[in-house]
């Protein structure tokens, strides 16, 4: 890979949606989890607003069967915005769902075959060029965003990113974790392995992997002879490890907030947290909890 390919921009980022969402079941039996509101914006919009302050251009969406109220959302709703600009209504709330003509595709992944598989589905669409990889159940809380952080980092460095999050040493064995490799600034790091989900006295750090990349093409022919690994599917994480040493890997430390919107605890955990920070909620937000947990007492 030469310097000029390794800065091609990143204009493009797969969003792999096909999940059927169990773990939040029945609300998920008819609606998208991607849809899930956190306050009054669904989980997926906050990752199609972070992958925009990022610069990036076309959204790919790997659906499955039922996923069709995402796409819905970023579509033109004629009658609901006429409807409220006849009565006076303000449509600027609007505004995020809007995307230009052409910069959404969506492509089916038909059998549920792992994360690496979601993403291969892609490779089409991808192309010859780096994209970046969004899961929207990680929803990531920062100023800039955690995909803006990335392609800052993707500008110095090129190749391909992870980003990685520091979390206690007794936690390491429910994730992802990197092993690092030279120390490049304080938010970046060389990868020299990925090991998933090791035993606490086996991990090689405690930074683990939190769900935004950015990848190079040649991902995709990878995966394209990636064997299955863990849980029968074709993972993600085994595709990249392939890569370590043949392009050059690195670890941007996000400087902001993760939360695990799949699972319910960090669904409500990411509600109330964005709650708290809105001007017109927090005052009253803050006085439920108050009464809430004086009543729990």
């Amino acid at each position: 890979m030469t310097s000029n390919e390794a800065r091609k921009p990143i204009r493009k980022a797969v969003f792999p949606v096909a999940g059927l969402g169990t773990r939040f079941l029945p609300a998920t039996k008819a609606i998208p989890k991607e849809m899930l509101p956190i306050i009054d914006r669904p989980l997926i919009q906050y990752a199609v607003d972070e992958a925009r302050e990022a610069g990036i251009e076309q959204l790919i969406f790997v659906t499955g069967r039922g996923k069709t109220a995402i796409v819905e959302h970023f579509d033109t709703a004629y009658e609901l915005e006429r409807t409220m600009a006849d009565r006076g209504k303000n449509l600027d709330v609007l505004d995020a769902t809007r995307l230009l003509p052409g910069n959404l595709v969506t492509v089916r992944q038909q059998v549920p075959m792992g994360l690496g598989h979601a993403i291969w589905c892609a490779r089409a669409v991808v192309g010859n060029e780096p994209f970046a990889i969004f899961l929207p159940d990680e929803m990531m809380v920062g100023s800039p965003g955690c995909m803006k952080q990335m392609v800052d980092a993707y500008n110095e460095v090129g190749g391909n990113l992870i980003s990685v999050l520091e979390v206690p040493q007794e936690e390491v064995s429910s994730y992802g974790v990197i092993a690092p490799g030279q120390r490049v600034s304080d938010a970046l790091t060389e990868v020299t392995g990925l090991v998933e989900k090791p035993r606490r006295e086996d991990a090689p750090s405690n930074l683990i992997i939190s769900g935004r990349y950015i990848l190079q093409p040649e991902v995709m022919r990878t995966l394209e002879s990636q064997e299955k690994g863990a849980g029968g599917e074709i993972q993600l994480t085994d595709a990249m490890a392939r890569m370590i040493g043949q392009q050059p890997f690195h670890a941007v430390k996000f400087d902001g907030r993760r939360f695990d919107c799949g699972s319910k605890t960090g669904f409500v955990e990411a509600t109330l947290s964005l709650a708290l920070e809105r001007p017109d909620m927090a005052e009253e937000v803050r006085a439920i909890m108050t009464r809430l947990l004086a009543e729990g007492a």
